[in-house]
């Protein structure tokens, strides 16, 4: 933790709402003065937060998240003005400037975007402004659902690349044997395995929209980029001094040793795959253990319409997803075996996950 220079910290619904599910002033102003204080002592903080759509709803009277994504956009339209205001009002109290960065997954997906956002971001960092992001929920469909902000936390970590992530959430981190007697804390995660998966689950709260579950995909994004991952509760006035200075608060997630080039970062991670390649062992060995291209003979079966240069999904025997590459022939080609032996995916393009 003393290595950390740049974080990004993310704020989930339930730690910044109250009971009625509107937002709760004395909790953002603590979590504000806490991200000041980092600022102060000479850290850059990217602010990742959610809320809008919480703050929307106290707005329009619901009691619990609307089951419409008409209305779930009409409170974030509502409550995103109002979420900005709250962040000013408290952070001209420390003299400290903000943006807001509203991003859509098309934003990050698309290569020329995706390195103008990582530019505007390192911008303002560079000139002292704290950059708060949010999804556009307002016009965004597929992240106004199960796991938007968690996953958009590690995106942006990812896309700056940034030193640590930060998530700040209701529970303690993440907990084994969770509801039993035997339940206990788990201080530091240094692989996520299938036990690790079975421990995350989602949540019951009438404002957020995940879990552990989608805190788990968080953390499979930030770990394999080289990025280590703090799940902790967000109700501690001085939860991130603790984490920053090394002291045990939640559950630290270990990183994969080094960082991922940006490139592959960007192709890992970015896109939602248009297809899927399955591949037989000795593929899936050349791959895996020998840093080899994919080629045509090594396929058995393909899935989805994709096209040339699109990112698909690489799958061993067993079904499970091994890697994800840049194709060079779309399903066509593949479906005519017109490839001969060329190589489908170049090692270049392609990250083992």
């Amino acid at each position: 933790m003393k290595s950390v220079r740049r974080l990004v910290v993310k704020l989930g619904t339930g730690v910044l709402t109250d009971s009625r599910k509107r937002p709760d002033l004395v909790q953002f102003a603590q979590l504000v003065s806490q991200i000041a204080a980092l600022r102060d002592s000479g850290l850059e903080v990217v602010l990742v937060t959610s809320g809008a759509v919480g703050a929307g709803m106290g707005v329009l009277g619901y009691d619990k998240r609307p089951a419409s994504l008409a209305e779930r956009q009409a409170c974030a339209a509502i409550g995103q003005s109002r979420l900005m205001a709250t962040y000013d009002s408290l952070f001209r109290h420390f003299d400290q400037p903000i943006a807001q960065v509203l991003l859509t997954h098309e934003d990050l997906a698309d290569h020329a975007r995706h390195l103008n956002a990582r530019n505007t971001l390192l911008t303002l960092l560079k000139r002292g402004v704290l950059p708060i992001i949010n999804e556009n929920d307002a016009v965004s469909v597929t992240e106004l659902k199960f796991g938007d902000n968690d996953r958009l936390s590690a995106l942006v970590a990812s896309l700056l690349p940034a030193d640590l992530l930060v998530i700040l959430t209701t529970a303690d981190g993440l907990i084994e044997g969770f509801g039993t007697p035997q339940a206990r804390l788990l201080d530091v995660v240094e692989k996520i395995d299938d036990r690790i998966e079975a421990m995350a689950g989602g949540t019951t709260s009438a404002t957020a929209t995940g879990g552990m579950t989608t805190k788990i995909t968080a953390a499979r994004i930030v770990v394999r980029s080289g990025i280590p991952l703090v799940i902790a509760p967000g109700r501690r006035h001085d939860g991130l001094a603790r984490i920053l200075a090394g002291e045990p608060e939640g559950t630290l997630f270990l990183p994969v040793p080094g960082k991922l080039p940006s490139r592959k970062r960007w192709i890992a991670f970015y896109h939602h795959a248009k297809g899927a390649l399955h591949v037989d062992d000795g593929a899936i060995r050349a791959l895996t253990e020998q840093g080899r291209s994919l080629l045509a003979p090594g396929i058995v079966r393909f899935e989805g319409d994709f096209e040339a240069e699109d990112v698909v999904r690489i799958c061993g025997p067993d079904g499970r997803e091994r890697a994800r590459g840049l194709v060079r022939f779309g399903a066509v080609a593949l479906r005519e075996r017109a490839t001969g032996r060329a190589e489908v995916v170049h090692r270049d393009d392609l990250v083992i996950l």
